[in-house]
């Protein structure tokens, strides 16, 4: 069942989340092995459903392929069979915050701006109010559902984050959110008494007189949902793991925005997370190949994680050739970039894109297989 509070009442206190908190970071670490080294690279991934390479008459093994990572609204109980059958762990992406088709027929989880008007779409993504109960519910009974229904080896949190849009060279970085789910919460589990006025004049308030506090908060929500859904994980499949895609910038990008605008505090998260998975689009941010590996590393330091240790370091690189081309050498650059420093796996963006390129796919193969570089 989901704890009433955290669904029904929107004054639930932060300090009662922390004991929360404490109490299944204590339940996570009974899963995890002690004192076991992994062979270097546990999960040899794709991302999106295996029919593309199965129309092809290939075998997941074959290539090299021991974990999918699938959209939860694509997994059948025919491809769990089959990729069982071949050795291969099922994972699902869960779009844990995306309100896209929700927000339009449930208005009141519309995510508000700092002018107190409802946030515009940012590029191809729509945010939702993560602290709005109809949508936590919701939300949280699609996972139970989806435990329940499907034998899986672990869930994986995709858009985690306050509206926003991290994924382009120039981000869309809007200030949110004022609602009065959120200015409510805000003000109670802070014991902070926001002066009447209209949302425009509180979200000012806010900003000017606690930001250091308003950023902190925000972080402690996104955090609230990565322990709920451990919680639900643990109820239902115990085994399975928690991962998480999330944005790859460093601290002090783009103004110290990952934190400030999205929410994401490593440092909170990285007692709950299982397996991080930083989404490392080389093509789509206009990066260079070779920064993949330079973030792996940095993250892995930036985090003081070890092979062989909680939480494990996954990445997900791009091999699609939208927006831009990937070119086969680039492509096997941030391949091998993507298991640089205490990376234990690595993933590609997506399964067809690989499919339909047969150079792409060699590539797979030898890096997947250890085989020498051409």
């Amino acid at each position: 069942m989901l704890n009433p509070m955290m669904d029904t009442n929107p004054y639930f206190h932060i300090r009662s989340f922390l004991l929360l908190l404490g109490f299944f970071t204590l339940g996570a670490c009974e899963h995890r092995p002690e004192n076991s080294e992994p062979e270097p690279r546990e999960v040899r991934g794709i991302y999106g459903p295996p029919k593309p390479l199965w129309d092809k008459g290939y075998r997941l093994d074959d290539i090299g392929v021991n974990a999918i990572f699938v959209h939860s609204g694509s997994i059948r109980p025919e491809m769990l069979r089959r990729a069982r059958s071949e050795g291969v762990q099922v994972f699902a992406e869960f779009a844990t915050l995306n309100g896209k088709n929700y927000v339009e027929e449930h208005p009141e989880a519309w995510a508000i701006d700092e002018k107190g008007e409802l946030v515009k779409a940012a590029g191809w993504f729509m945010g939702v109010c993560p602290t709005e109960p109809g949508f936590r519910r919701y939300r949280f009974d699609q996972l139970r559902d989806l435990l329940t229904n499907y034998d899986l080896d672990g869930v994986w949190m995709d858009y985690v984050h306050w509206h926003a849009q991290f994924e382009e060279p120039e981000p869309i970085l809007p200030e949110t959110c004022f609602c009065d789910h959120c200015l409510g919460r805000f003000s109670s589990e802070n014991s902070i008494e926001i002066p009447a006025g209209t949302t425009a004049e509180k979200a000012e308030w806010v900003l000017s007189q606690e930001d250091d506090k308003w950023r902190e908060w925000r972080c402690q929500i996104i955090l609230e949902w990565a322990v709920e859904m451990k919680k639900i994980i643990r109820e239902i499949r115990p085994e399975a793991l928690l991962g998480l895609y999330h944005c790859p910038w460093e601290d002090q990008e783009f103004n110290g925005a990952r934190r400030r605008i999205l929410g994401l505090d490593y440092d909170l998260l990285k007692e709950t997370i299982d397996v991080f998975s930083p989404m490392v689009y080389h093509e789509r941010m206009g990066r260079r190949p070779e920064w993949v590996e330079q973030n792996i590393s940095w993250f892995c330091h930036r985090l003081a994680i070890e092979k062989g240790s909680f939480p494990k370091v996954w990445p997900i690189v791009q091999a699609h050739d939208s927006p831009g081309i990937v070119k086969e050498k680039a492509f096997e650059t941030v391949l091998y970039g993507g298991l640089a420093g205490c990376s234990s796996g690595v993933m590609m963006f997506t399964t067809r894109a690989v499919a339909e390129k047969e150079k792409k796919l060699e590539i797979v193969k030898r890096v997947y297989q250890n085989q020498p570089s051409r």
